[in-house]
């Protein structure tokens, strides 16, 4: 009965004045009412990017697992030296074009930079190769000038062995290299992948190994016949090898890619529920605060109508 009464005086008195004292209290309410939506669409947003990513790591993951048994061959062939001392060296580092990936493109940077380091000297040289916008973007601050070449947009149509091959062929036309390192993430599973640094090394360099009687494959092995003599044959080897390994470090940085990218939006997916959790008890109690407020208000109003 107190409380239709005091309504009734403040409906009959005051509704005015207090309808826009309440608007203004309810300040806060509103803002975090804003931010409870903006959180959901933002949840909403992540969730459908983690399941695009999925999708695209469905369709890469068969291609680049099929891949490895292009390059495993010339391993085999003409060995790994990924430690091999010569003057000419070429980073080629293999990043994404687009980011909320992880960290996958921010490690290939740390190791170009190691090898950078590494095989710089008074009678070294090292360049880099950049495939893809965010390594590109990072190493562009603080090594401009050792850039020789970068492509972007590779991804932008379905990667295949002819498209690849032309990338390979314009670095190998354009950049003068003893040693060629190449640097990607190598696909384990959605939520690993390795850090990979692969070596593809000039015809001269491999002429010189194996008559110096380095760590070579089988090259040795084989006795090479016909009109091409050994140099042409190397050289022709060196090319291919090249273009498949930079085909296969292409479709396993796409896939460790997309396993990162559906990751890290899973992981935005549950903080986003997380916040909208706390923000939904916050907004909560401050409107049971602000309730609480308006009814002392309205009930010391009726008692001093009253007096």
């Amino acid at each position: 009965m107190f409380f239709n009464y005091a309504f009734s005086l403040l409906r009959k008195y005051g509704f005015c004045r207090e309808q826009a004292v309440l608007g203004a209290r309810n300040i806060s309410t509103q803002v975090v009412r804003n931010r409870m939506k903006s959180v959901k669409n933002i949840q909403k947003i992540t969730k459908a990017m983690k399941m695009v990513a999925a999708s695209k790591l469905r369709a890469i993951q068969t291609r680049a697992e099929n891949s490895r048994g292009l390059w495993q061959p010339f391993t085999a062939l003409l060995g790994d030296m990924p430690s091999v001392d010569v003057k000419k060296n070429v980073i080629v580092t293999i990043s994404s074009d687009k980011g909320l990936c992880g960290g996958i493109n921010s490690t290939s940077v740390k190791i170009s930079r190691a090898l950078y380091k590494l095989n710089s000297g008074p009678e070294k040289e090292s360049k880099y190769v950049i495939v893809g916008e965010k390594a590109k973007a990072q190493l562009i601050r603080d090594s401009k000038k050792m850039i020789d070449i970068s492509f972007t947009e590779l991804q932008k149509n379905p990667l295949n062995f002819t498209q690849v091959s032309v990338l390979a062929d314009d670095i190998l036309k354009n950049v003068e290299f003893d040693a060629l390192r190449i640097v990607f993430n190598k696909f384990q599973s959605v939520v690993s992948f390795i850090p990979t640094t692969a070596t593809v090394l000039s015809p001269e360099i491999v002429e010189r190994e194996a008559e110096a009687g380095g760590k070579l494959g089988e090259l040795d092995l084989y006795e090479i016949e016909g009109a091409e003599t050994k140099g042409e044959v190397l050289q022709n080897l060196a090319e291919f090898q090249f273009a498949c390994t930079m085909f296969n470090a292409v479709l396993e940085n796409a896939c460790s890619e997309q396993g990162a990218r559906m990751s890290a939006m899973d992981s935005s997916s549950r903080n986003a529920g997380e916040m909208l959790d706390r923000l939904t008890l916050t907004y909560n109690r401050t409107r049971q605060a602000s309730i609480t407020t308006e009814l002392i208000e309205i009930i010391s109003g009726a008692s001093a109508l009253e007096g």
